[in-house]
């Protein structure tokens, strides 16, 4: 076979190929994560895939994450922790937007400063944070961004 019998074959395989390969990354149907009200409400965490731990101190917690981006530096998820209180003496590392469902957080900035945020209230924990985290308990909404893989 000559090369011009070859390099046509190889356009018509290639024609036959290319379209196929096109339908497979248009077959994969890419679709919004929705944090239901019974989600909300807890029964996120009765998902096979909740991340349950207890920590050295004692307390537990408990974390689904609802979506990763395709290039890993979003997530969104839910968390839950019992009581605890620790210091954050490095930079908190992630930009992230929290918001309470249940119970309520104390966070006192390395500057003295304090705010409380209640169930119904959010914030968004800037990743150069540092101070103390203390808290009787809660359940939260999160949304992480980093830059960093």
């Amino acid at each position: 076979m000559n090369f011009k019998s070859r390099l046509t074959i190889a356009f018509i395989c290639a024609g036959l190929l290319f379209p196929a390969m096109a339908n497979s990354q248009e077959s994969k149907i890419i679709k919004p994560t929705k944090i239901t009200k019974d989600d909300a409400a807890g029964m996120l965490f009765e998902r096979d895939d909740v991340t349950e731990t207890t920590h050295p101190d004692g307390h537990e917690t408990a974390e689904v994450t609802s979506m990763s981006s395709s290039d890993g530096k979003f997530h969104s998820g839910m968390y839950r922790s019992t009581k605890t209180r620790f210091e954050i003496s490095e930079p908190y590392g992630v930009d992230e937007f929290m918001y309470f469902l249940s119970g309520s957080v104390t966070l006192t900035s390395k500057d003295g400063s304090v705010m409380t945020v209640h169930a119904g209230e959010a914030i968004t924990m800037p990743k150069e944070w540092t101070g103390t985290w203390e808290t009787d308990g809660f359940e939260k909404i999160w949304v992480v961004h980093s830059s960093d893989d």
